[in-house]
């Protein structure tokens, strides 16, 4: 099948592409498509609702502060885990907030190599600030949706997981 620059200009040249396109493309499901697209216009949501606070995070960060506030004093490589990010971009976040003065790393004391993430009383504070705003659009994105189609979401977003593991 010719590429799909070649398909879009076949159509003024030879109507029958457009059957072979229709067939091809429309066919395949573009779920990856929708995820991006929703996962967007939720981050960007987020990031707007935050700085109309005055509340200096990004929704990585509020991720990673949402899960120390649940469970404190975590490693760098269980909260990578948690928050489904790699290593090296869990630590360039935990860095920033360091820097925010919203996380803090203390030593483990059987292995000083080892750090354990904990929140600081400012990092405690700008939780209480934010809970409120992701709560009211959590809310907003399940506006008419049940638990039961919260549980098939989370099937079907497990399944896609598991297919492509």
């Amino acid at each position: 099948m010719p590429p799909l620059p070649i398909l879009i200009v076949g159509f003024c040249i030879f109507p029958f592409y457009e059957k072979l396109f229709y067939h091809h493309f429309m066919s395949t499901k573009y779920f990856g498509t929708y995820i991006e697209r929703n996962f967007k216009i939720i981050k960007n949501t987020f990031l707007q609702e935050f700085k109309k606070a005055h509340i200096d995070i990004t929704t990585d960060q509020w991720i990673i502060l949402d899960l120390l506030y649940q469970e404190d004093g975590v490693s760098q490589n269980h909260l990578a885990t948690k928050s489904a990010k790699d290593a090296p971009t869990t630590s360039r976040i935990i860095d920033l907030m360091c820097k925010k003065g919203l996380t803090e790393r203390r030593k483990v004391e059987n292995d000083r190599r080892m750090h354990h993430i904990f929140l600081t009383k400012f990092g405690k504070d700008t939780y209480h600030k934010i809970l409120p705003i992701a709560e009211k659009l959590r809310e907003q994105g399940w506006g008419n949706l049940n638990d039961e189609d919260y549980e098939t979401f989370l099937r079907i977003m497990n399944q896609v997981y598991d297919n492509f593991k």
